[in-house]
């Protein structure tokens, strides 16, 4: 959808399976291209994201098209239109369901990795008061980021302070991880009487089985077992026109050599 609103050539690169960066980017340099614009389709910095795109992109670059060159897209989580975005597909999945909470759960991370991208290797604290006082930290702070787009939906839809709060799934053993723990909420959510939850995964903007298993799933029978009643799993972007409209109109921001979208 995105090749058919720019004439450019458009191609697909994942960073674990098929079609792999390696091949995206020779399937572009077939077709005569030596200037790319990578964009990691995620909104949020985390090392283990989208820093991993930027990393094995231009390691394949360097390494098998030297003489292409490349520029890659910073981290969108803040992005004027794309929070518009964000939000009026938030609105369209609440239509008709009258919540009583409303969870943004973001992929988990390993607290050490909020503190070994911490550039000033002092200001994160991990216990949300650091997030709130400006620092270049962050530009590559996973957890600002997260919480900062659940601010802006916020304020773009008007959502009521008291009815909305910020979670991450998918954690392992071992290591601490971000909190609040994504299940655990479920749980305390619906034990503090929330009966109708609606639930937002904007670390993706493709829903995967992280989204579709783990929080459209196994989220709703935790909900319920816990005392929830209705349980409502708003789609990641996926193919919504105004958000492949939105890519396409960074991609002629970038050809016309605009200032990048941040």
């Amino acid at each position: 959808k995105v090749q058919s609103q720019t004439k450019l050539p458009v191609a697909l690169g994942m960073r674990y399976g098929s079609m792999s960066i390696k091949e995206g980017l020779e399937e572009l340099a077939q077709k005569g291209v030596d200037e790319v614009f990578l964009v990691p389709l995620y909104p949020h910095y985390a090392m283990s994201s989208y820093e991993t795109v930027v990393v094995k992109a231009l390691e394949e670059q360097q390494k098998h098209f030297p003489k292409m060159q490349m520029t890659t897209m910073p981290a969108f989580y803040s992005n004027a239109d794309y929070i518009k975005v964000l939000s009026k597909s938030i609105a369209d999945g609440l239509k008709d369901f009258e919540y009583d909470h409303i969870l943004f759960s973001y992929h988990g991370i390993p607290e050490r990795h909020i503190r070994k991208s911490d550039p000033t290797k002092f200001h994160c604290k991990i216990d949300g008061s650091c997030c709130k006082i400006n620092s270049v930290a962050h530009h590559t702070c996973y957890r600002h980021q997260c919480y900062d787009t659940t601010e802006l939906v916020k304020k773009e839809l008007n959502l009521p302070e008291e009815k909305v709060s910020s979670s991450f799934q998918s954690r392992l053993a071992g290591d601490p991880w971000l909190k609040p723990y994504t299940d655990y909420e479920f749980e305390r959510l619906a034990k503090e009487g929330k009966k109708r939850l609606a639930v937002i995964t904007p670390a993706f903007v493709s829903d995967c089985l992280e989204t579709l298993e783990e929080i459209a799933m196994e989220g709703q029978e935790q909900f319920e077992e816990a005392g929830g009643e209705n349980y409502k799993h708003i789609p990641c972007l996926n193919d919504n026109d105004a958000w492949v409209a939105l890519m396409a109109q960074w991609i002629k921001d970038w050809e016309t050599k605009a200032l990048l979208p941040v």
